[in-house]
C-alpha cells in the first residue's frame, strides 16, 4: 500500500475562491414532483421518494442529507438516468433524462477500479468504451495531473492508498468532461484525515472545472463544508424537509460561528437536536 501524501494544511479547512464572473459549464438539473417505488418480491410496492422537487443550477454544488435508507441514493440513480421515476420528471437543461449519458458521471463510495489495469488504463476506460480517438487521450494525462496522480499512472490499484484510489475514480469521471458530477458517499470509506484532505481537493476540482455537483453524504459537516446548498430529506419515503443555503464564502472554517449555527440547524431538521455542537 502506498502511503497517502496528498494532504497539506491548506486543504483541511481552506479552499481558494473561484474566479468571479466565470460562466460555469455545469448542467441545470430540475427534479419535478418525483415519486418512486420498488416492487417487492412478496407483492406490493415499497415507496422510497414522495413528490420530491429540487433544482441544481449550472455550476452549483448541492448536497443531500437524510437518514440512512431514506431514498437519497435512489434519487441519484434517477438523475443519472439509470432508472426512470415512477411519477414526475427529471430534466437536464430542459430535456427529459431518459437514459445514462456521459455528461452525467456517477462516482460511488467504492472506487471500483479494475485490478488488472494500470491507473492510467482505468482512467481511460470511459474514452475506450466510447471509442474516442487516440488523439484525445491527452485528456487522461490532464485528469491524472489534476488529481495529483501523474507519477502513479503506471501503478496498479493494489499499490494505491484508499484516498489515491478514490482520486483515480474521480480522474476517470473528469476525463469525460462531465457537466454534472453525481457523488454517492464517495469519501465514506476513507479514514478521517484522508477524508478531510479529500474534501478540500474535491472543492478544488469543482472550482477549477465548473461542473455541477449533486452529493449524497451522511456527514453534516461535510455537506456544509462543500455545498452551496444542503437539501434535508425526511425518513423513507423521502420528502424535502428543508433547503439550507450555505451563506458562507469560500474558504470555509468549521469553527466559524455561522458554520456551527448551520450545523445545529441541520441536526435539528434531522431530529438530532439533542446532539451537542
Amino acid at each position: 500500500m502506498v502511503s497517502e501524501v496528498w494532504a497539506d494544511t491548506d486543504t483541511l479547512d481552506a479552499v481558494a475562491v473561484p474566479a468571479p464572473g466565470a460562466t460555469p459549464p455545469g448542467a441545470h438539473i430540475a427534479v419535478h414532483q418525483v415519486s418512486h417505488q420498488f416492487a417487492q418480491a412478496q407483492g406490493g410496492h415499497l415507496p422510497v421518494l414522495d413528490h420530491v422537487s429540487l433544482q441544481v443550477q449550472p455550476g452549483e454544488f448541492v448536497a443531500l442529507l437524510g437518514p440512512s435508507g431514506c431514498g437519497k441514493s435512489t434519487l441519484l440513480r434517477l438523475v443519472a438516468g439509470l432508472e426512470a421515476p415512477t411519477t414526475g420528471q427529471i430534466t437536464q437543461d430542459g430535456q427529459p433524462i431518459t437514459r445514462p449519458d456521459p455528461s452525467r458521471i456517477v462516482v460511488f463510495q467504492d472506487p471500483t477500479l479494475f485490478p488488472w489495469r494500470t491507473v492510467r488504463d482505468n482512467v481511460a476506460l470511459g474514452l475506450q468504451a466510447r471509442k474516442v480517438p487516440q488523439a484525445q487521450y491527452t485528456r487522461v494525462d490532464a485528469a491524472l495531473e489534476l488529481v495529483g496522480l501523474s507519477e502513479f499512472a503506471a501503478s496498479y490499484p493494489h499499490q494505491l492508498s484508499g484516498g489515491m484510489a478514490q482520486r483515480a475514480a474521480l480522474a476517470r469521471a473528469l476525463v469525460n468532461e462531465p457537466q454534472l458530477l453525481i457523488l454517492d458517499e464517495p469519501l465514506g470509506k476513507l479514514d478521517s484525515l484522508t477524508r478531510l484532505s479529500m474534501q478540500g481537493e474535491l472543492l478544488k476540482l469543482w472550482q477549477k472545472a465548473g461542473f455541477s455537483v449533486l452529493l449524497v453524504t451522511h456527514d453534516v459537516e461535510e455537506a456544509l463544508f462543500l455545498a452551496n446548498r444542503v437539501v434535508v430529506f425526511s425518513p423513507r419515503p423521502a420528502r424535502t424537509l428543508t433547503e439550507l443555503p450555505v451563506d458562507l464564502p469560500y474558504p470555509r472554517h468549521r469553527s466559524d460561528p455561522r458554520f456551527v449555527q448551520l450545523r445545529q440547524q441541520a441536526l435539528r431538521e434531522l431530529g438530532l437536536s439533542d446532539v451537542s455542537a
